[in-house]
């Protein structure tokens, strides 16, 4: 359980880090309600602060190239506009429940604390808004950025000027894996007058990831944003699970296989096509066998989590999560990408009755996480060819959303009642202790 004390995510000291200040998941039903609507007065000033943020950074820019440090009083004024878009967005995201000041003040319930300004480099700073894109690509898929748009569009960080096209970043959109959590945690809030813990917890990662994006855009430090989940540690859990991933592999990826990845796949989907045909008639047969005795046979059991693991292994081939080219037969230690799913065991009936209608919300957020996935594999993709390696923050990322949907698979195929934890971690603390919470709370802490 977190304590009211602030807890920093840093696992390494970056210039900048989130901090969640208050673990209370309740929620105000009310205020839930019409939290959009609240947070229209927010919406103007943060368009009115982010024009003249963008000027001010524009500045920065400029004294960056001169004399390679950000002035302080600048460098704060734009930080203030990047705390106070971090307060706008964990109020509307849902991710905090107090009503944030206009100030941009230090102490909201999910902040951001950015360091003083140190030297850049000129060249670096020149190309500024190139270097960015990629994590503006990512800030996009994960949805914690925000712009002035109107909530119904998607999200993204953007540079724009003057006219029509005058607008600050930072909107909440209806894109994005934080906005289908938010989405989610919505409806869940209402029922239960509390915030599910893993759907707060991705959204608090999305949030600070697109803060950090944020800060390197707008000049204020020179390190590039991690999207390693190690940051959502010290304020994520993640509860004992059923199915878990396993990551052994190495971050080295040759360059010819990576030149090739789409072709080399191509027997791989195939014969996934094949198999999901029979996991489709092997899952309708455990649905009425489980119906009938509460338990999915052995047999079947086996055949569904090899059939989970491979496809597990083959979107981990194809996205450069994973090596090596896998093999076809999703057997469990084959692969540096693998999932444990532990022998079946007894479920709930009506759980097994209702299992396709209680999987619809974790279908709809694997659906965002396997477009984070999808962007962690094109970034990967340059980055690999370049280099030869992949990105450890972007590897771990993948790995966690893969996760996520090797659980929701396993849910809706019948390999265990649990239901998927978003938590955006891949490893559950040493040294503490998580229940799992009541399984019969479908919509909730599971997630």
């Amino acid at each position: 359980m977190l304590q009211n004390a602030p807890v920093a995510v840093a696992v390494e000291q970056r210039p900048v880090r989130l901090v969640v200040r208050n673990g209370d998941l309740a929620r105000s039903r009310l205020t839930v309600l019409f939290r959009l609507f609240l947070a229209i007065p927010h919406f103007a000033w943060l368009t009115l602060w982010g024009i003249a943020a963008f000027v001010v950074a524009f500045i920065l820019w400029l004294a960056v190239l001169i004399e390679g440090k950000a002035p302080k009083t600048l460098h704060d004024f734009v930080a203030g506009y990047v705390r106070y878009a971090t307060h706008v967005a964990s109020y509307v995201l849902l991710a905090a429940n107090p009503y944030p000041g206009f100030r941009g003040a230090p102490g909201y319930a999910v902040d951001v604390e950015i360091d003083l300004p140190v030297r850049q480099g000129r060249w670096a700073g020149f190309f500024r808004l190139i270097l960015a894109l990629p994590a503006l690509l990512l800030t996009s898929a994960l949805g914690g950025g925000f712009s002035s748009e109107s909530p119904g569009q998607s999200s993204s960080w953007r540079w724009l000027g003057g006219g029509d096209e005058q607008v600050a970043w930072f909107a909440v959109s209806a894109g994005g894996a934080a906005s289908a959590a938010a989405f989610l945690a919505w409806f869940a809030i209402l029922a239960r007058g509390s915030a599910p813990r893993g759907l707060r917890d991705l959204t608090a990662f999305a949030i600070g990831y697109g803060a950090q994006a944020g800060a390197y855009l707008l000049l204020l430090t020179p390190r590039y944003p991690t999207s390693d989940p190690k940051l959502a540690e010290p304020y994520a859990e993640l509860p004992e699970h059923p199915v878990r991933i396993v990551v052994t592999d190495d971050l080295d990826r040759p360059r010819l296989t990576v030149l090739f990845r789409v072709f080399l796949v191509i027997p791989h989907l195939v014969w996934l096509a094949l198999w999901s045909v029979a996991a489709f008639f092997a899952v309708m047969t455990a649905w009425v066998i489980g119906l009938a005795t509460g338990r999915v046979p052995p047999a079947i059991h086996r055949f569904l989590a090899a059939y989970v693991r491979y496809a597990t292994h083959v979107v981990a081939f194809l996205y450069l999560v994973g090596r090596r080219f896998p093999g076809f037969t999703g057997r469990a230690g084959s692969y540096g990408i693998d999932v444990e799913i532990a022998p079946p065991d007894r479920q709930s009936r009506w759980k097994i009755l209702l299992r396709f209608f209680l999987a619809i919300p974790a279908l709809i957020l694997g659906g965002a996480l396997g477009s984070v996935a999808l962007v962690v594999g094109f970034l990967g993709w340059w980055f690999a060819l370049a280099r030869g390696e992949m990105p450890e923050g972007l590897r771990n990322l993948g790995a966690s959303c893969l996760r996520f949907n090797a659980q929701t698979y396993a849910y809706l195929g019948l390999l265990t009642d649990r239901y998927p934890c978003a938590a955006p971690v891949l490893e559950r603390p040493q040294t503490e202790l998580v229940e799992w919470p009541d399984p019969f709370a479908f919509t909730g802490d599971a997630f």
